[in-house]
């Protein structure tokens, strides 16, 4: 057997880049799905 294909750097890096990937993914649907609808500007809420 291979020894890289079960190395536990293997593991770490793929479990790293999972939860890379569900929070890039998390962010867009927050920022572009239907829960951006509730978002607010803080910019446009304190008028100088």
């Amino acid at each position: 057997m291979d020894p890289a294909a079960t190395s536990p750097a293997l593991s770490v890096a793929i479990a790293v880049l999972a939860v890379l990937l569900g929070l890039t993914g998390f962010g867009i649907y927050t920022a572009f799905g239907p829960p951006s609808k509730r978002l607010t500007d803080p910019f446009d809420d304190h008028e100088d």
